[in-house]
Parts: structure tokens; C-alpha cells; sequence
């Protein structure tokens, strides 16, 4: 069994990044610029937020946080959004998810510039990913198909069950591993929470990615012999006996089901960490197609 190791492969590919930083800076070009607005004081979405304020730090990226207070207008975003559309300075911006209720999150969406879009969620984006064009993939799958290959996951020609449909994760992954290429070339069958005897399903699998959002939902029966686990969940679950008084957990029952796999993700420290590396990394390829 070997464990897809996330938190090494996105320093690896942050060291990467900022290794073309430097070469740009040396050049006279100019860094990369990512912009991030955030609304609200959501606990998770502030220390997320600021992670990927860190991380920008660490590549030589340029970075704007821009915070709007939880009554903040639905008019009123789409006003700051519509300025960083306008800013030659920002390469890239991401509008953190989720937003309050009194604003509309498909059209804030849509008011986002496609071509800033580095969390790939406007349906331009998404559009051309499903035509296999080069378009700006989601973060989240982007940084799976990156532990693929980076590991030498073989894809093609496997079954592919991708347990869960949202926007962000499930559906792009189902589009992605049935594509022509590495990874890719895979049999997907996409999974839900009303798919009925999803263990026959999952049992059948030689790759799994799940992204549920159920601690534990995958049980070692509900897993065959060497196959690759994707665990895309995380879910904090209270533990009294924990400092913190909880403890962070996946989809997968890591335990029992590690012992069967032939690669898995551990959690946290697996698909986490990629997330922000290749939100980098899309940043990156915004500012070289605007500098093209």
C-alpha cells in the first residue's frame, strides 16, 4: 500500500512555482497577482483564506484579501467583483465559498471574468474542461490528477466510481477521469447520495474518489483488492478525549480500508493540501496567458 502523499507533492509543486517566479522577477517581468474576497467571518473560510494568503508569500506571488462584512449586499459584491474584473493588476481572483444568504452564489459566479477564474467555476470554464479544451480546471480535481500522475497511477481502462455530484468536485471528477489522456481514459460511474446498493457499485471499483462528506462512509467491504482510494472528505467530528475537542476525519475508513488499497489518500494531509497548490498553480497560467 503506498499513501498519496499531498502535503509533500504541493510543496514539491509550490517549490516549482517559485522557482518560475524567480525567473520572472529576473526577466523584469511581473509576479503573478491573486486576489481573494471573502465575506463574512466564517472561522473555516477566514483560516482558508489566509492559508492561501501564506502560500501566495511563499511562491512570490502578489496577493490582495479583500473583507466585506456578513451584511454585505448582493449588489455591493458584484461591484468589488466587476473592479477586480477591471484591474489590470490581478491575474487571478477567487470569491470564497459560502457566501450569505441574501446573495445569489450563481450569479456572483457568473459575474466572475473567465479568464481570472482560477477556481474554474464559472460555466465557461467548466464548459471548455467538459470539451477537453485548456480552460482553467478546478482546484480540488486539478490536485487529484496531479497525485495520479505524479505517482504513476494507472487509469486507463479502470472503473472509476466517483461517490458524490456537486459542481466543485464530483461532476468535474467524472468528466475528468473519462477523458482522453492521463489520468483518464477510465469506465466512471458517478455515485449519489440516493444511488441505490452503492456497495455492489463501489465493491467493482478500481478506482475510488469519494466526496460524500459522510465520516467513515466507506467500509473496507465496500472496497475491492488493491484498489486506489481517493478520499476527498473532510468532516470534523467531536471528540472529547481530543486538545481540540474534535479530530479531523474523511469519507474513508482509512484504518480498515488502507489495508486492502493499493494507493490512499490519508486525511488530513492527502487532497487538502493540493487544493491550494494548484489554485497556485491555475494563477500562474493566468498571468502567462494575459502576458501572452
Amino acid at each position: 500500500m503506498t499513501i498519496l502523499d499531498g502535503k509533500k507533492i504541493s510543496n514539491d509543486i509550490k517549490n516549482e512555482i517559485a522557482a518560475e517566479v524567480e525567473k520572472m522577477k529576473a526577466n523584469g517581468e511581473k509576479v503573478p497577482h491573486l486576489a481573494a474576497i471573502i465575506v463574512g467571518d466564517d472561522g473555516a473560510s477566514l483560516t482558508y483564506v489566509g492559508s492561501k494568503v501564506k502560500a501566495c508569500e511563499r511562491v512570490g506571488f502578489e496577493s490582495t484579501l479583500v473583507k466585506m462584512p456578513h451584511t454585505t449586499s448582493e449588489l455591493e459584491l458584484l461591484k468589488k467583483i466587476k473592479e477586480l474584473n477591471e484591474d489590470d493588476n490581478i491575474d487571478g481572483f477567487i470569491v470564497q465559498l459560502p457566501l450569505p444568504p441574501q446573495i445569489d452564489t450563481q450569479k456572483v459566479l457568473l459575474t466572475v471574468d473567465p479568464s481570472k477564474d482560477v477556481d474554474g467555476f464559472h460555466p465557461e470554464n467548466f464548459g471548455k474542461m467538459a470539451l477537453d479544451m485548456s480552460t482553467f480546471i478546478p482546484a480540488t480535481p486539478f490536485g487529484i490528477l496531479e497525485l495520479l500522475q505524479r505517482y504513476d497511477v494507472d487509469t486507463k481502462g479502470k472503473h472509476t466510481v466517483v461517490i458524490g455530484r456537486s459542481h466543485i468536485v464530483g461532476r468535474p471528477m467524472s468528466i475528468l477521469m473519462s477523458r482522453k489522456g492521463w489520468p483518464g481514459n477510465s469506465t466512471v460511474t458517478l455515485t449519489h447520495s440516493n444511488t441505490k446498493n452503492i456497495a455492489q457499485i463501489t465493491t467493482q471499483a478500481d478506482i475510488i474518489i469519494s466526496a460524500l462528506g459522510v465520516p467513515n462512509f466507506l467500509k473496507a467491504e465496500m472496497v475491492k483488492d488493491d484498489a486506489v482510494i481517493i478520499d476527498v472528505g473532510i468532516t470534523r467530528v467531536e471528540d472529547a478525549d481530543h486538545p481540540k475537542g474534535y479530530v479531523i476525519t474523511g469519507d474513508v475508513d482509512f484504518e480498515n480500508v488502507s489495508k486492502k488499497a493499493s494507493f490512499i489518500t490519508p486525511v488530513p494531509g492527502g487532497v487538502g493540501p493540493m487544493t491550494i497548490a494548484m489554485l497556485l498553480k491555475n494563477t500562474l497560467l493566468a498571468r502567462e496567458q494575459r502576458k501572452g
